[in-house]
């Protein structure tokens, strides 16, 4: 089984399995049979072979554990997780070569779109397309990018706001005002945002691609995003004149916000699985955790979130990034954080430095010392020669103008690397001011002239945040689901659906279930669609296929209906 890494287990749940109801099965497989007639033809034939190989059936909503044992197979895994995850820990599990899954499922009401994670989409969009090796190498490849792409506090604030509205849209009970409440809250924090942060031009390029990517010749391409592969409604759509298809290319799908109330206007075509590849390189390499220098640190000070900065030297400190000091060509020369910090080297926290040490920040100078003297390079004699031995006064000159002057307490190296300078008695200046006073207590110096990357979070992930168990996140005693009547003919239906030939019992069950369908329930449509498919197979309820059919078609000229019920129509006429 595949590892979720300690610090996501709390995001884990389980999918209880039997909370879902005979309704809730039949709209999985409403959506799959649609699937399998519209997208033989426009998927990426990937697909097809991928949904023979994930453990996906038509007939039921999946197990999510049997979907893991067959994911182990390429080297992935599958878990459930509640809802909409933050953006950081999504990126993190696919990085990990993880596919997270909503265990809910939308709703009758929304069954050809939903802006909501749920099964469908994650387990029937993403899930298959997932075993042709170059385009799950993309997936992982631009997860391991998205964990290292840094935000906006405000994109929190929009995020959040976007999964508000998602749960307002796919609750049934919504009004039209609090749905357009909702969608002007998102609208309001968006327009906040200024600038595109990483994190944004992360999320857009994903968007366009493994959730709303074309494939192929821009006049004739296929389906690969997962967006399409899972919406009835939305894999004819992209077809037809109303959807602009556009060749792809980074910089467009970064310009392109992302639309998740209605249906996409505007999509993108790639040539091959090898330029998307091609394409998250090209934007990663213009990011932070790749760049390093002050760009870094000032993209870390805007995020306004914890954030890990890496010296050359291979020391990394963790923490909120307050001040950038910069010389007069705008070079950073100090770097302060504020509040609880941890210094780490090679992914673990050094001894004595977490947060509780570092509880109020740290602060260190940046660049190399008059002369040209990188610290980071001198041995035990290079730094004698500067007067840095343990018990020494010593006084630093930095060709920033950075001055550091107190007696040497410590020289910390970790394989060799010097990484730390600890002083007593110190003060550290910059032409006149004050960075460090000397009563404030011991001062740690990080060594390193340059900054080599940035990116959010921790360095040491399990340290900052310790894994807990998953009990503690799960319901204790789920209650059993409780079926009304209409949920008990549907449960009825399915139970004979299952079996292979039909006895004379199974007849008249089944047209008792018509019966009162028509009598206790003449709106519903889509238990009627499943008793019209049994009469197609089966001889012996041919007398129930004619009032089937034209109640259907009546139904059908409700508006929010036409389109489900003739779809539902054609797929039986194959």
């Amino acid at each position: 089984m595949k590892q979720i890494p300690p610090h996501l287990k709390k995001y884990v749940a389980n999918q209880h399995y039997d909370q879902y109801t005979p309704i809730n099965h039949a709209v999985w497989r409403y959506v799959m049979r649609q699937n399998h007639h519209v997208l033989k033809d426009r998927a990426h034939p990937a697909y097809a072979e991928g949904l023979r190989s994930s453990g996906i059936v038509t007939e039921h909503i999946p197990r999510v554990s049997e979907m893991n044992d067959c994911l182990a197979k390429i080297g992935w895994g599958a878990v459930i997780v509640n809802g909409l995850i933050p953006g950081a820990v999504f990126y993190e599990l696919l990085a990990s070569g993880i596919l997270p899954i909503a265990a809910e499922i939308r709703k009758l009401t929304n069954i050809e779109y939903t802006p909501a994670p749920d099964i469908i989409h994650e387990a029937a969009g993403h899930a298959p397309i997932l075993f042709d090796p170059e385009y799950r190498a993309y997936v992982q490849q631009i997860g391991e990018i998205g964990t290292k792409a840094f935000s906006m506090k405000e994109r929190g604030e929009a995020f959040e706001a976007l999964r508000q509205l998602t749960i307002v849209m796919e609750d049934p009970n919504s009004t039209d005002e609090e749905k357009a409440a909702a969608q002007l809250v998102v609208l309001q924090k968006q327009q906040a945002v200024v600038g595109l942060s990483e994190a944004e031009q992360v999320s857009r390029l994903f968007w366009a691609t493994v959730e709303y990517g074309l494939i192929g010749e821009v006049d004739h391409p296929r389906i690969y995003g997962a967006g399409l592969l899972s919406s009835v409604g939305e894999s004819k759509h992209c077809f037809t004149d109303a959807v602009t298809k556009l060749p792809y290319s980074v910089e467009a799908c970064a310009a392109s916000p992302k639309v998740v109330t209605e249906m996409q206007s505007k999509l993108f075509v790639c040539s091959s699985f090898d330029e998307l590849k091609a394409g998250a390189e090209a934007l990663a390499s213009t990011m932070a955790y790749r760049v390093g220098g002050t760009e870094s640190l000032e993209k870390a000070k805007n995020s306004k979130q914890v954030a890990t900065f890496e010296f050359n030297s291979g020391l990394c400190v963790t923490g909120i990034v307050h001040e950038v000091v910069t010389d007069q060509s705008g070079e950073a020369v100090y770097v302060r954080t504020t509040g609880e910090t941890a210094l780490s080297a090679n992914n673990q926290q050094l001894l004595g430095h977490g947060t509780d040490y570092h509880a109020k920040g740290f602060g260190t100078p940046i660049g190399q010392l008059t002369g040209g003297i990188a610290l980071e390079s001198c041995d035990d004699a290079g730094l004698a020669g500067l007067g840095i031995v343990d018990g020494n006064e010593a006084k630093l000159d930095f060709a920033s103008g950075v001055v550091v002057s107190g007696r040497v307490k410590k020289i910390l190296r970790v394989h060799d690397a010097l990484l730390l300078i600890s002083f007593e008695d110190c003060t550290v200046t910059l032409v006149g001011r004050e960075l460090f006073k000397s009563e404030w207590g011991t001062y740690d110096m990080a060594v390193g002239s340059r900054i080599v990357s940035a990116y959010p979070g921790a360095a040491d992930l399990e340290r900052a945040e310790p894994a807990k168990e998953q009990e503690q996140q799960e319901r204790e005693g789920v209650e059993s689901v409780t079926l009304n009547e209409l949920e008990q003919l549907y449960q009825q239906t399915a139970v004979i659906r299952a079996k292979q030939d039909l006895n004379e019992q199974d007849v008249k069950e089944l047209t008792d279930i018509y019966q009162k369908l028509t009598v206790a329930y003449p709106s519903d449509w889509l238990l009627r669609m499943e008793l019209l498919e049994l009469t197609i197979d089966y001889a012996e309820l041919s007398l129930l296929e004619t009032p089937l059919r034209e109640e259907l078609q009546e139904l059908s000229q409700a508006p929010s209906l036409t389109n489900l019920i003739m779809n539902g129509l054609a797929v039986l006429e194959v």
